[in-house]
């Protein structure tokens, strides 16, 4: 749906911190099937408060947190079809959301931000609830 191009730096933004651009819904059963210790999932997006919110958000959060996910694994809405569609069966029973983000515990998900707890909130308050998040489902390094 949308042009490679376009969307490139939209997945830079993720993957040059450290997440694994997942493009297959194998690559995603791959990921979830060696999914010991935790795994933040983010479902990325084209729209603004992805750029705006949820993208800062989760990057200011793994920077200023002592305690982060052991992986970090992202799919991207209206690019990677097959790959999101296979990611939403893992995100149930929550509908489809992106952006959205996930977090895994051994292959359970165990929190869950959907679009309409990222829209209208600033990138702050979106670093703050992840790092409360992290500490409560992630283990100290």
């Amino acid at each position: 749906m949308y042009p490679p191009h376009l969307v490139a730096p939209m997945k830079e933004d993720l993957t040059g911190v450290g997440f694994q651009q997942l493009t297959t819904a194998e690559e995603v059963d791959q990921a979830m099937n060696n999914a010991e210790g935790t795994m933040l999932v983010v479902v990325n997006s084209v729209c603004g408060c992805a750029a705006g919110a949820a993208r800062p958000g989760i990057k200011a959060a793994l920077n200023a947190s002592e305690i982060k996910p052991d992986k970090l694994v992202t799919v991207f809405a209206g690019v990677d079809y097959e790959a999101t569609a296979r990611m939403r069966d893992y995100l149930l029973p929550y509908p489809p959301s992106s952006p959205s983000i996930g977090i895994f515990k051994d292959g359970e998900l165990v929190h869950f931000i959907e679009r309409h707890h990222i829209e209208g909130r600033s990138a702050q308050m979106i670093a703050q609830h992840l790092e409360m998040a992290f500490e409560e489902f992630c283990e100290k390094a």
